[in-house]
């Protein structure tokens, strides 16, 4: 990982000295727009790989082996054996948030959540008001707590848990994220430190068996793998809503859970490490959950955390005086304000062959051969296709769709933080609320039609000339990869068609073989025929 990091970090800085040779330059409006796209995909590929090489320690010191070593006096760790940090009986709450889920899923992570080793509360908080959870509830013989308004979403939900619990350290897990029952033995002895204000583990999904999850969950592994272990060098690893565990202190000290922006987990993150607590992060999948399967999923998803990085870019600039924050600190939370920054990117980069093919301009020199040009342009992306491919195994074409058709996504968002407009909460793979996909793509829909008509004029205009350009092969890739994303809602519509037609069918079926009232029939019949009279 190391040596693959370096030579990218090499053909980063190869491609950037050949793009900004004075020499090399084409006409100024697709140069400019050569040069802020790719100005932000390198300045975040380059401290994302100092970022990594800074990774390389493990948070697990001398006194976190001790204190793992002491958790349990020497007994066997099981449900409801007291755990000991320092010399004291801790108390731990573990908190499942709930907002609608079905539950069935949310089934399955309290009943892991209760049966985690060591000894702990396990609540359920219900912003749905469902009586069905409120009766699982009681069924597995845990807490249940539902509150009069869903004031502050997520994190009102657990600041009003907080006001009724009473434990020195909390865990935070979605409701559909499973912990593994070695989460608090993995986590507490971290608390040894006074100064540690959370331990955070990766998102781990399990069913990547659909285009968009492989794709929603592969993209986060370079993050999770390698990212955030390196933000751990810096002090600087933030929370991610689930799969956490919290001192009580450390949230007291910043006034509770950040509920003015829905990426409340950043936010509270950015609050504790302005008040000089400590975090830390440990890679080890202490939960398995679920990535988005739908577009629509996926898309309310990245609208809302890309909405909450450019919150705090607008409203509490990492690089603003105000800010207290450490050196290192501030680059690494300027780079989670402007990383969705790099998703535009690619929305901009899609319509500079354009300029050349309708317009006849070129973002680079006419002296320059495509092989020269091809070879400092693998120099920036293949390296980074590479190492991803490194990071998850292979490669991963869903990836590359998705980072290449969400620049609307993320244009949204900036528009949202801009205005200061609220995201509503979005319960993932909640089926009972699904729509169209295509009432979430309308822009890339667009985009195809401009690239479809782009790409036939330009293979008119080779054609003609006998000559094949840049222009057109970049165009056509671009148009086939936003063609295959199209194709990819088409078919999850038509599977959403056929799923409705069967449940309606199923709903006909069930209706059909309920045993019929006499009585009922008859006040039926009388009722149709009143309505005959009336009308007649």
């Amino acid at each position: 990982m190391i040596l693959l990091s370096l030579l990218a970090t090499f053909g980063v800085l190869a491609y950037a000295t050949f793009l900004l040779n004075p020499d090399n330059r084409g006409d100024l409006l697709p140069y400019l727009m050569v040069i802020i796209a790719e100005a932000v995909i390198v300045f975040h590929i380059m401290l994302a790989m100092c970022t990594i090489l800074a990774g390389a320690k493990g948070p697990r010191d001398e006194a976190f082996w001790a204190a793992r070593t002491a958790l349990f006096g020497g007994a066997e760790p099981s449900v409801g054996t007291p755990m000991v940090i320092a010399g004291h009986r801790v108390a731990v709450d573990v908190f499942i948030t709930t907002y609608g889920e079905p539950v069935e899923i949310l089934r399955r992570t309290v009943l892991a959540a209760r049966d985690l080793r060591g000894e702990h509360l396990t609540w359920v908080l219900d912003d749905g008001h469902s009586d069905e959870v409120k009766a699982m509830a009681a069924e597995l013989g845990v807490r249940y707590v539902r509150r009069l308004s869903s004031g502050g979403a997520k994190a009102g939900n657990i600041n009003h848990a907080l006001s009724l619990s009473r434990g020195e350290f909390f865990c935070i897990f979605d409701a559909d994220f499973v912990p593994d029952p070695e989460f608090l033995v993995e986590t507490v002895p971290f608390f040894v430190d006074q100064n540690v204000a959370f331990v955070q583990t990766p998102q781990v999904y399990g069913n990547m068996h659909s285009f968009i999850a492989r794709g929603a969950g592969y993209m986060q592994s370079v993050f999770y793998r390698f990212i955030q272990p390196g933000r751990n060098h810096f002090n600087a690893a933030f929370c991610v809503g689930t799969n956490v565990i919290f001192r009580r202190a450390a949230i007291n000290d910043v006034g509770g859970m950040y509920t003015g922006s829905k990426s409340e987990d950043v936010w509270t993150s950015l609050m504790l490490h302005e008040r000089g607590w400590r975090t830390i992060y440990i890679s080890d999948p202490l939960a398995v959950g679920d990535a988005p399967e739908t577009i629509e999923d996926y898309t309310r998803q990245q609208t809302r955390w890309a909405t909450g990085g450019f919150e705090i870019l607008l409203n509490r600039n990492p690089l603003s005086p105000r800010v207290s924050l450490t050196l290192d600190q501030r680059l690494m939370y300027l780079v989670t304000a402007t990383h969705y920054m790099t998703g535009l990117a690619p929305g901009i980069l899609l319509f500079v062959p354009a300029l050349e093919i309708y317009l006849d301009l070129r973002p680079m020199d006419l002296s320059i051969s495509v092989s020269s040009w091809l070879l400092f342009y693998c120099g920036l992306y293949g390296m980074q296709i590479l190492l991803a491919a490194y990071t998850v195994g292979s490669f991963r074409w869903e990836v590359l769709t998705l980072a290449a058709v969400s620049f609307p996504i993320y244009g949204k968002a900036l528009i949202n933080a801009f205005l200061g407009r609220d995201q509503k909460w979005h319960v993932t793979g909640s089926a009972g609320q699904r729509s169209s996909p295509f009432n979430s793509i309308q822009a890339q829909v667009a985009v195809l039609v401009f690239l479809l008509v782009t790409s036939a004029v330009a293979v008119w205009r080779d054609t003609a000339n006998w000559h094949l350009t840049l222009a057109t092969i970049w165009n056509v890739i671009n148009t086939l990869i936003i063609l295959a994303f199209v194709i990819l809602a088409l078919r999850e519509s038509s599977a959403m068609r056929r799923e409705a037609r069967i449940a309606r069918r199923e709903a006909r079926k069930q209706k059909a073989s309920e045993p019929v009232d006499p009585e009922s029939i008859t006040v039926a019949a009388r009722n149709q025929t009143e309505i005959v009279e009336v009308t007649a």
